[in-house]
């Protein structure tokens, strides 16, 4: 028989805290840290990405290492398929082109990528693990309503931007397409499909889009391109789903602010809806080669009194037409003559060649003088950009300097 061994009470106590801490410690999932060697090829191959752009000596960016580790290991327990979601970081000190080659200004950023494209919302939320792990299964959530019988066209919220695809069926390359644009561009329009039997009354010359615009007066409009094409149908899709001249809130401020484009903006009273549309039609007659260089923009004048006193405007002068550089802020003389064709093309054009910053500091260039005129500096200095100052979010950290 074999000798009994006695365990000392300290050492089975021990013995015991040892036990219970192996069982009950979670199995932590590792961060993986993004370089220019493997970025590409990671955030390519991930549904989803949310990464971390940080820098090590940013108290921000320390606050939330562990936060971010923890929301990463609630996630996984969900979706434990690597390529489902993947938590990443940045150090952006180690890896400057990075953080220029994403316009990281901030520590810590927040961006979300879908099979390896960036997101243009980042995330802004609270930096708590429950905030996160929420976030992450909302992107996870199906983007795309279906529709059981085409009578629920009827009763669509016509003030939403709408895109309805009709499938023949589900489990098809060209359902998938529409499956991947709808995860990127969900934030801008409501999807909707419809499949089989309930969709074959529109499905008489095969799969098909449609884009019905707000409102009740506008047509519908059919995509023509290519079902299984990516980046035909993404293209089509979001120049429908992203108006050319969007409306600035307090909300999305410091999110337009951060494009890094000037501003073209239309202070315009919240019922001035004809204003508004006369904006937008010379905006896209004028200026849609501008598209990319300049974000074309309208503001509520009562929400937006500061900037309007801040070029010496009032709601009462409304509509008014401005640009923010965001260095200084300039005003078109007079909104009517907007309706002159290329006037206000020039007003940008002149953004652009820096006429409008001379003539703000030294009057009229020499062509714009009347013959004989004599020559003389006008000093003086146009209004601060006031977009630039739009404060950031409270659950951001530090700006690069």
């Amino acid at each position: 028989m074999n000798p009994a061994v006695f365990i000392s009470l300290p050492d089975l106590r021990c013995s015991l805290l040892l036990l219970v801490t192996w069982v009950f410690t979670p199995v932590t999932t590792e961060i993986t840290s993004l370089d220019t060697e493997n970025i590409d090829e990671i955030l390519n191959n991930a549904d989803v990405a949310l990464v971390n752009f940080y820098a090590d000596w940013c108290r921000f960016s320390q606050m939330l290492h562990p936060i971010f580790e923890e929301a990463s290991d609630v996630i996984k327990e969900e979706y434990p398929n690597e390529n489902q979601v993947v938590f990443a970081r940045v150090d952006c000190d180690q890896h400057s082109d990075i953080a220029q080659r994403y316009r990281i200004s901030k520590y810590p950023t927040l961006k979300l990528f879908r099979n390896g494209m960036m997101m243009k919302r980042e995330y802004r939320g609270q930096r708590s693990v429950k905030a996160l792990a929420d976030y992450i299964r909302q992107q996870k959530s199906d983007p795309i309503q279906e529709i059981q019988d085409l009578a629920e066209i009827n009763s669509l919220d016509r003030s939403k931007r709408n895109i309805i695809g009709y499938f023949e069926q589900k489990d098809s390359d060209n359902y998938r397409v529409f499956e991947r644009v709808a995860s990127i561009l969900h934030d801008d329009c409501a999807f909707l499909s419809a499949f089989g039997d309930v969709s074959k009354p529109e499905r008489y010359s095969g799969d098909n889009i449609i884009y019905k615009p707000p409102g009740h007066s506008a047509p519908d409009m059919v995509y023509l391109g290519s079902m299984t094409n990516f980046d035909v149908t993404y293209n089509w899709i979001q120049d429908k789903c992203v108006p050319l001249v969007r409306e600035i809130t307090f909300e999305n401020g410091e999110e337009l602010t951060e494009e890094g484009l000037p501003f073209l903006i239309l202070f315009h009273m919240k019922d001035d809806t004809e204003s508004l549309e006369i904006f937008q039609n010379e905006v896209a007659r004028q200026l849609i080669s501008e598209k990319g260089t300049v974000n074309f923009l309208h503001a509520d004048c009562d929400k937006f009194r500061h900037p309007l006193l801040h070029i010496q405007k009032t709601p009462a002068d409304c509509p008014v037409i401005a640009i923010d550089s965001f260095r200084h802020m300039y005003v078109f003389e007079n909104f009517k003559d907007v309706l002159i064709p290329g006037k206000l093309k020039q007003f940008v054009f002149d953004l652009h060649s820096g006429k409008l910053h001379r003539e703000f500091h030294h009057g009229p260039d020499p062509t714009d003088r009347a013959p004989g005129e004599q020559v003389q500096d006008v000093a003086s200095s146009p209004p601060e950009s006031s977009f630039q100052k739009l404060a950031p979010s409270e659950y951001r950290g530090y700006r690069k300097e």
